[in-house]
């Protein structure tokens, strides 16, 4: 099979393992890129499966990739979360959205990077055992009690996604109207007594220190920075972030501020994930700075 036309084929697979085992849409393009370039160097006779060697390829990649970020991640500034991938609308199984939304990428980062290829590879992709053993050179009965432990730590983590797409889609057309008109008690009606609010700015825009926990607090924050937006002329599209309800919110000059995703279970908001790092924005268009834009507001 000729090279381009295998990567139109399997680029979108291995850009999915290589994304959730990396949390960043950048290294998860890179390291594709460079499972192609080994796969193109590789003595065809000993490659049986273009996918299997390719998905084993990127998978160890991306293994070796999070043994050295996770220093670069101890030394973040302020809390880490995921690069968004924002669409239009919501994949068509609920489940792959869930899978893929941040709260589900923020728990996969809590376990090893042997752990989290072992359960991707068999919880979401669906690979045999004997497979995922060759490509973390375990055994498989290694591969199987990994799993195991694996799965049990994130079943007691995992965010519940309880209600329909279209009940957090109307949930979260509430909310934003809500958050647009600075109307707190509105918000706080639509809020989870516990719901926590997690920002990332890396040190690179304004950020709030940590997260912000509890439903009168969180709707003053939210009505706050919903109100400097609209001061701002800033554009706030709704969108679908990681299968999740969410917002881009984008400058009058149309560059990027942040985005905004929303966990809703119980029919209730419970996590608000605000991403204002310009490096994990930037993928998807031109970025603002946000702090010149306060800057300069500020002046007027």
């Amino acid at each position: 099979m000729e090279t381009d036309v295998l990567y139109e084929e399997l680029r979108p697979l291995l850009f999915s393992i290589a994304y959730r085992m990396t949390g960043t849409v950048s290294d998860a393009e890179d390291l594709v890129q460079e499972a192609f370039i080994r796969y193109g160097r590789a003595e065809r006779d000993d490659v049986e499966s273009p996918k299997a060697y390719l998905s084993a390829v990127v998978t160890r990649l991306a293994i070796d990739h999070l043994r050295s970020a996770r220093v670069r991640r101890e030394q973040y500034v302020g809390e880490w979360l995921p690069e968004p991938l924002v669409a239009d609308t919501a994949p068509d199984a609920a489940e792959t959205a869930d899978e893929l939304s941040l709260a589900f990428l923020v728990v996969l980062e809590t376990l090893s990077p042997t752990e989290r290829a072992v359960f991707l590879l068999r919880e979401v992709f669906g690979y045999p055992y004997d497979e995922i053993a060759r490509v973390v050179g375990r055994t498989e009965v290694n591969a199987r009690q990994i799993a195991t432990r694996a799965r049990r730590h994130v079943d007691e983590r995992r965010p519940r996604f309880d209600v329909s797409r279209a009940e957090r889609d109307e949930l979260a057309d509430r909310f934003f109207a809500a958050a647009v008109d600075g109307d707190t008690d509105a918000l706080v009606e639509l809020l989870a007594a516990d719901v926590v609010v997690h920002g990332d700015g890396g040190g690179k825009a304004p950020q709030i220190a940590g997260p912000v926990a509890g439903a009168q607090r969180v709707a003053k924050l939210l009505a706050g920075w919903f109100r400097i937006a609209g001061d701002l002329d800033a554009r706030i599209d709704r969108v679908v972030v990681n299968g999740q309800p969410g917002v881009v919110i984008r400058t009058a000059a149309g560059e990027i501020g942040s985005v905004m995703s929303l966990d809703v279970a119980d029919g209730q908001v419970q996590t608000i994930r605000s991403i204002v790092n310009p490096e994990k924005l930037q993928h998807l268009g031109p970025v603002a700075d946000v702090r010149a834009v306060l800057r300069e507001h500020r002046a007027r």
